[in-house]
């Protein structure tokens, strides 16, 4: 910290004791006069820091005056509190006037006055009014977005072309990392998304009963069971607990390895990350979600069976022979090209994340909870592109 003065303080704490700083006040014919005594440094200046408050407070004066002849000694801080006591009675519109100065208090309090302003300066302009502070959330989540499909992009590439590599030199693909990966994210994922797509199907079933037998049209609930699950739900319902459940724990992995630098060792040793640590996951989900999604179709229309029997009296023999009705091929297949996309759009970015996590436990968190919401929200956009392709075509 810069200090000026004309001498020390003797005696540590009890010269500062001698020494405190002190404010001589007196106001006449519209002029204030301060008279500043003593040393003024950071251990002292709390000593009259409520005075010039009061000071700073104070009104019914055109003209300010200063006298600093008296001070011993003086720091940064001091000449904070004085400078702080010029600003304000600028502000007011007040004529100040300082005497008594030497060279280097001059160049202390320029120096102190021109940072404090400069801090003003920039606080007023990190403040705008709440439409820009808008629009520049809004641009910086656009470039976010640009550098995240970049990277994303990058990713997939890294790993197409890295699996080529592999085999273009003689050696295969790992088998034991995708088969291990696909055991995780794919067989231990098994007893939720089957409960929770039951749990689907039921629901589904006793509301379209509940209304539908206002119309007495009990039996179009095995159309409506059929008609969603196969082409809509079954798939989404996956696809979002394999967001919630696999990606983050993609990106939890791959971001504890890049805290422990574990992926800068890969790259060290000659190895390629992304082919290492993110070809194995990606092929491991585009092989788990299309088969968790049959088994979530039929576990959705199971509960729809049972609901509808137990609500609308529809025996499993008539839901079955409506159910050969109301669906076909067409209906399957629109439900089951969605799996492989949405996969590979949640490995993608939740690998995305899982590299840019930092050094600290709050960056892998944040990333983590990046990667599930992203992960969930493209999957919907994804599942809105294809119906609308699929109105479009007519499929």
């Amino acid at each position: 910290m810069l200090t000026i003065g004309k001498r020390e303080a003797s005696g540590g704490a009890a010269g500062d004791s001698k020494h405190r700083p002190q404010v001589a006040v007196a106001e006449r014919n519209g002029v204030l006069a301060c008279v500043f005594t003593g040393i003024w440094t950071t251990r002292t200046v709390a000593f009259v820091d409520a005075e010039m408050r009061k000071i700073e407070a104070r009104t019914g004066f055109q003209a300010l005056a200063l006298d600093l002849a008296g001070i011993e000694k003086m720091d940064t801080a001091g000449a904070w509190i004085i400078d702080r006591l010029v600003s304000a009675n600028e502000r007011k519109g007040v004529r100040i006037s300082v005497e008594g100065r030497s060279e280097a208090a001059d160049i202390l309090l320029g120096a102190v006055g021109e940072a404090a302003r400069r801090e003003a300066a920039r606080a007023e302009a990190e403040s705008p009014n709440i439409v820009i502070r808008f629009l520049e959330t809004i641009g910086r989540r656009v470039y976010e977005m640009r550098d995240d499909f970049l990277a994303a992009m990058n990713i997939l590439g890294a790993t197409i072309r890295g699996a080529q590599m592999k085999l273009g030199r003689g050696h295969a693909v790992n088998p034991a990392a995708i088969f291990h990966q696909v055991d995780r994210m794919g067989v231990g994922a098994i007893p939720v998304v089957l409960l929770m797509s039951t749990i689907v199907g039921a629901i589904v079933a006793q509301q379209g009963a509940f209304q539908l037998s206002y119309f007495g049209a009990d039996i179009f609930v095995v159309d409506l069971i059929g008609v969603l699950v196969l082409r809509e739900l079954g798939v989404l319902m996956t696809a979002i607990m394999i967001a919630g459940r696999s990606g983050s724990a993609i990106t939890a992995e791959i971001g504890s390895m890049k805290m422990r630098e574990e992926v800068d060792a890969l790259t060290v040793i000659g190895l390629n990350p992304i082919g290492v640590l993110v070809f194995p996951r990606l092929v491991a989900l585009v092989v788990a979600l299309p088969c968790l999604s049959i088994l979530a179709n039929f576990a959705a229309l199971g509960g729809g069976m049972a609901t509808a029997w137990f609500y609308s009296d529809i025996p499993p023999a008539a839901f079955i022979e409506r159910l050969r009705v109301a669906i076909d091929l067409s209906t399957i297949f629109a439900g089951l090209i969605k799996a492989p996309f949405m996969a590979l759009i949640i490995g993608t970015i939740a690998s995305v994340e899982g590299l840019k996590v930092g050094g600290s436990a709050e960056s892998l968190g944040r990333h983590v909870t990046a990667a599930v919401v992203k992960a969930i929200f493209v999957v919907i956009i994804l599942d809105g592109l294809f119906a609308m392709f699929y109105a479009a075509i007519d499929f």
